[in-house]
């Protein structure tokens, strides 16, 4: 207890003095907002067109510098790795240290360069020591460090007369809490409760007021970042989160998930009638594949369903929680009425951890493998084509259709690949991008997405004021008690996505279903290139081993990251068996700094011109190929041995490593000879991990032996 004690005492020192808040000069142009009180006139601040995502990054008040990284220490204790700004590779959690130097460099890098802030919580540090549990205390005063360094970095100095604590910063910045934000981790109550009541506290500076009735109800709600253009939606993923036993899913109208659904619908609409776009943001991504579901089913049915019928209004999804960095499609070809309304279980459960380990992690990235092996494409449409051809062929079926006319209104190959997707801009599905965390898993990481400012120009950051107020009788209607729904028209639009039969008598769905884009409507922006289209983004890393400069360059490069696999599903980390080069407790850090890992912009192996989903279902396509053609397939005999800049061992892959099948992976099996590899599924898997595996033990789980 005397520990505990004392480190209590410490992490209150750090709230107070986790940094020095000075005064914050106006940016080179001399413009800034500056939002006083309700009759104030606004002073532009330039659209930059970039935002920062950042999460998960679980504040650890008691690590401490060389301790032990096994489980029973989790670098609380003993002797051993752990670095001074955090022990890369492991599962212990993020010093203070570690969060204090990366607001450093978002202050002298990223500050005046971007419009708004998505931080998508798992704030606060895991239960992962026994001697020291968590309390609600610590759950409140890790958050409450947060704050304060988005204070120190964002925080406005000249409105000491403003009342209005959404006005104290010179961008938006917009929070959602995670899993391990509450206590006990993974369990949220329906609201009002005392964890939606401590947050509606805690981000009084973030919530707009007219919101902050409905956020102490469910712990959601949005900001206008660009008035009257773009919404961010901050959601309130807990309600949908399948290891959250307090709640029950999003079918009945007594649970909050429901009534979140309900809220979602209801302001998209009203988006839609002003012209608006929105973001969506959450801390749980939707998962869904054969080893790993993170929501409830009926929740993923009807944001599933939520994102085909706002597929005008919905620019993107963001994502944290899983720690390595991906992307998911979701498909609106699953969309199941009876699942949408909780009488079947569409999608098979299994038991599973909340958090991924390394092999549950390499499960999950081969089962998105696989699912993308099956997306529609033109190659494979062609390869049916003829393997259709050559079945007839042996049946002597003779194809006399060479020396006949085409028949009107046949459609060819890429019609038909159209068709497959939903049409040329692939509307059949949506995407949700997961960004890899704070906490160094792997290595800490920041992302900066750029979007379109076209037609934008110079517009206020922020503007509480333009948010519609809804009636809080009655949050399921609008305005002045405007019913929401247009029935016939919903239930048109989703007798067709359903498929049902023209002759049987359809049967009225139990909840409303939003209305579709107009037939006249253009596509979205997350389908066709327009403003507020995302363009790219700039994947930023920090390479620990290099910044903590505790092992001599040998010692590193001798390490592997098989070490990380622990049989209780702890990772002691690639350094776990090495001792420091320096026997003395002082630390003899590099400077700390955030790298570019890759910029989709200028990337030559994921080639994205954009972040639309039809690129986004292109590149999937690519990962999907066991037998990739052209400049993503490499022979073995062409092998390289190549590293790349920045201490990330062949960051583009340049070099030759076999790949395998989902079946393979999971047996471990070394490959005898290496055949061939799809460059684009090896640079996803090293990406994931942030490059801390190597060559080899990627080779060895995620490969294919040639064949005999």
């Amino acid at each position: 207890m005397h520990f505990f004690a004392i480190n209590l005492f410490s992490l209150a020192l750090h709230l107070a003095h986790a940094g020095p808040t000075r005064p914050r000069p106006r940016s080179s142009d001399g413009r800034q907002v500056v939002l006083g009180a309700t009759d104030s006139v606004p002073i532009p601040r330039p659209l930059y067109g970039r935002f920062l995502h950042i999460t998960d990054l679980h504040i650890d008040p008691f690590y401490q510098y060389h301790s032990s990284t096994e489980e029973d220490a989790a670098c609380h204790r003993g002797e051993g790795p752990a670095g001074a700004f955090g022990a890369e590779t492991s599962d212990c959690d993020s010093p203070i240290s570690l969060i204090n130097a990366t607001f450093k460099w978002i202050d002298e890098n990223l500050k005046d360069k971007i419009d708004f802030v998505i931080w998508t919580g798992d704030s606060a540090r895991h239960d992962n020591d026994e001697d020291i549990p968590r309390t609600e205390k610590q759950v409140t005063m890790l958050n409450e460090l947060m704050v304060r360094k988005f204070v120190e970095v964002f925080g406005k100095q000249d409105n000491i007369n403003d009342t209005d604590p959404t006005n104290d910063f010179v961008i938006p910045i917009i929070p959602t809490f995670g899993n391990n934000d509450m206590l006990p981790h993974n369990i949220l109550a329906p609201g009002p409760n005392k964890w939606t009541q401590k947050y509606l506290s805690i981000w009084a500076k973030f919530i707009p007021e007219e919101q902050r009735h409905g956020f102490e109800r469910g712990g959601w709600f949005y900001v206008e970042v660009i008035p009257n253009k773009l919404a961010v939606f901050s959601l309130n993923t807990m309600y949908f989160f399948d290891s959250n036993s307090a709640v029950d899913g999003c079918a009945e109208k007594s649970e909050p998930g429901y009534a979140q659904m309900e809220w979602l619908r209801i302001q998209l609409r009203f988006l839609r009638e002003r012209g608006m776009k929105a973001i969506m943001m959450g801390h749980v991504p939707p998962a869904r594949t054969e080893t790993k579901i993170s929501w409830d089913e009926t929740c993923w049915q009807k944001y599933t369903l939520w994102m085909r019928q706002y597929r005008d209004v919905v620019v993107g999804s963001v994502y944290g929680h899983m720690n390595i960095d991906h992307f998911m499609l979701q498909d609106s070809k699953d969309i199941n009425r009876h699942a949408l309304e909780g009488e079947l279980e569409a999608y098979t459960r299994v038991a599973q951890q909340d958090e991924l380990t390394v092999q549950s992690s390499a499960d999950y990235l081969t089962d998105l493998r696989t699912q993308w092996s099956r997306l529609p494409s033109p190659s494979r449409l062609k390869e049916q084509n003829e393997d259709k051809q050559g079945r007839s062929s042996a049946r002597g079926i003779s194809d006399n259709s060479a020396g006949k006319k085409k028949k009107k209104g046949k459609k060819n190959g890429k019609q038909k690949f159209e068709k497959k997707i939903g049409g040329p801009w692939g509307e059949r599905y949506s995407l949700a991008l997961v960004g890899p965390s704070i906490v160094p898993n792997y290595f800490p990481t920041l992302r900066v997405i750029e979007y379109n400012i076209t037609g934008l120009d110079v517009t206020p950051a922020m503007d509480s004021s333009n948010t519609i107020k809804m009636d809080a009788s009655d949050p399921m209607e609008g305005p002045n008690g405007v019913k929401t729904h247009l029935q016939a028209s919903e239930e048109n639009e989703y007798n067709k996505s359903s498929k049902r039969k023209k002759h049987k008598k359809l049967q009225k769905p139990k909840f409303k279903i939003p209305d579709p884009p107009s037939k006249t409507s253009p596509p979205g922006p997350a389908y066709s290139a327009q403003t507020l289209t995302w363009l790219g983004y700039t994947q930023y890393f920090a390479n620990l081993t290099k910044i903590n400069n505790d092992f001599t360059q040998a010692s590193a490069a001798t390490a592997s990251s098989n070490d990380m696999v622990e049989g209780s599903g702890w990772k002691e980390g690639k350094y776990h068996d090495r001792k420091p080069h320096d026997k003395d407790s002082r630390a003899h850090t590099k400077k700390f700094k955030f790298e570019v890992e890759y910029d989709t912009r200028d990337d030559q192996v994921y080639k994205l011109k954009d972040l639309t989903v039809r690129s986004y279902l292109n590149l999937a396509a690519r990962i999907g190929q066991y037998k990739p053609k052209g400049g993503d397939h490499i022979q073995s005999e062409h092998r390289k041995e190549a590293g790349v800049s920045g201490d990330v061992p062949n960051r583009d892959l340049d070099v030759e490593n076999p790949y395998t099948s989902s079946k393979a992976t999971k047996k471990h099996k070394k490959h005898k000879k290496r055949k061939a590899i799809n460059k684009v599924w090896f640079t996803f898997v090293q990406r994931a991990y942030v490059g801390t595996r190597d060559d080899d033990e990627i080779h060895d789980e995620f490969g294919q032996r040639a064949e005999s």
